[in-house]
């Protein structure tokens, strides 16, 4: 049996992926090892969604040639810059673009690999590699929103819905083997169903979803701004099981900006926005993504943007610099921004947000979370309340328990100390 290692990089759309090709891995009897060392055959599913991920998606490959191993390369920049890829790095045995990923199987075949089963990716049969309690729930592929600065339609394509059937059978296999949380995902999760025949919304979907038996915890990354409603705002107000957890990317809050960026919706639409979740949902947990250095962001545009983010209070913020991709309109603007004025602004963004982050945290104090115990570090253990996703980028919730506890177990815990990021609690029973 031959072992295979596979590497993913990037964001939890593309983990998707990389469950879907362990699978197909399996299926064609594959060992899976996480020592790529062991391996006799090296995957790598590459980001390339701006400048530092393609360089890290860069690093990992030639980390990985000239060894003993077979080293297949896939994923975003692959599919972005396949020929270029080709010829500049020849040791790679095969690049699989994401387009041809219902030939995966066979173009393994084409470099000697032993395969049966011929089938394309299925997420239905994918492996989960997020614990056996916790599970992502990808329900289309692509975006339509074309921002100007954005690649994911040039690799990805337009938004797809994944059909409605398949989803909430995919969610029913996942509850009835144990999985209590689903993150449903997508490049833009409030589009989904708009291209289906009957017509379906997000709010159709939640709705399904929270009929399942099992299921404890229900999370929605990715929403877009414009394309929340209030049915779904009331939705995440009243059902327990759904986390009052918003996920919104506004990328800045200048109406110019948003225009240059083609963005919809403005300030005024977002302060409103903000405004009305947290008197809807007073326990609701704002988290967002802001670009800074877009060509023309004036030094007043971002001075307005500081004082937009220190109004809204965002509990979990994330910033990152423009970065100039080819095929995007943005490549070729004007008025680029120097480097060192788009690090300095991304310095003072999160220099405000970390004290932003410490005024929202220090409000949790004596506060009772129920959530999944998600591992164990330096003695304490890990929570996932409604408070956090999954992905790294908000703080912990550290705590302790006399009890020996199991990943995958809901409890509910008191906390007791905040800190700049980070929350730490005790189990409400030994409070």
């Amino acid at each position: 049996m031959k072992k295979v290692a596979l590497i993913s990089l990037g964001c939890p759309k593309n983990l998707v992926d990389s469950e879907n090709i362990l699978g197909l891995l399996i299926r064609n009897h594959y060992q899976i090892v996480k020592n790529k060392d062991e391996a006799d055959l090296i995957i790598i599913n590459t980001c390339g969604f701006i400048e530092s991920s393609k360089k890290e998606s860069i690093d990992v490959i030639l980390d990985n040639i000239n060894k003993k191993q077979k080293v297949v390369v896939t994923g975003c920049l692959v599919n972005r810059y396949v020929e270029q890829l080709k010829e500049e790095i020849p040791e790679v045995d095969l690049w699989i673009p994401i387009r041809d990923y219902p030939r995966f199987a066979t173009l393994l075949a084409t470099v000697g690999e032993p395969v049966t089963n011929y089938e394309g990716l299925n997420d239905q049969l994918r492996l989960v590699s997020t614990g056996n309690y916790s599970a992502y729930l990808k329900i289309g592929e692509g975006c339509s929103n074309n921002c100007t600065y954005c690649a994911i339609p040039l690799i990805r394509g337009p938004y797809v819905s994944r059909s409605f059937e398949s989803i909430i059978e995919e969610a029913k296999q996942l509850a009835s083997k144990g999985y209590k949380e689903l993150i449903v995902l997508e490049q833009d999760t409030t589009r989904y169903g708009w291209d289906l025949k009957p017509r379906k919304t997000i709010v159709d979907l939640i709705k399904e979803l929270l009929k399942i038996n099992g299921l404890e915890f229900i999370r929605l990354l990715y929403l877009y701004p414009d394309e929340i409603s209030d049915e779904l705002i009331d939705l995440m107000a009243k059902e327990q099981k759904l986390t009052p957890y918003f996920d919104i990317p506004i990328q800045h809050s200048e109406d110019n900006i948003l225009k240059a960026m083609n963005r919809r919706g403005n300030k005024t639409l977002l302060t409103n926005l903000f405004k009305k979740i947290r008197e809807k949902v007073p326990n609701a947990i704002l988290r967002t993504t802001i670009m800074v250095g877009f060509p023309g962001e004036t030094k007043k545009d971002f001075d307005n943007l500081m004082k937009f983010v220190e109004e809204i209070k965002f509990d979990h913020l994330g910033a990152f610099k423009f970065s100039r991709e080819e095929g995007t309109p943005a490549y070729s603007f004007p008025h680029q921004v120097r480097p060192s004025t788009k690090q300095k602004r991304l310095d003072a963004l999160m220099t405000l947000q970390q004290k932003i982050s410490y005024t929202q945290n220090k409000k949790h104090l004596g506060e009772t979370m129920k959530g999944l115990v998600i591992g164990k570090e330096n003695g304490y253990y890990l929570l996932r309340s409604y408070f956090n996703a999954p992905d790294d980028i908000d703080g912990k919730i550290i705590f302790s328990s006399n009890k020996v506890l199991k990943e995958g177990e809901i409890v509910t815990v008191k906390i007791t100390e905040s800190y700049v990021y980070d929350i730490f609690g005790v189990m409400v029973d030994e409070a």
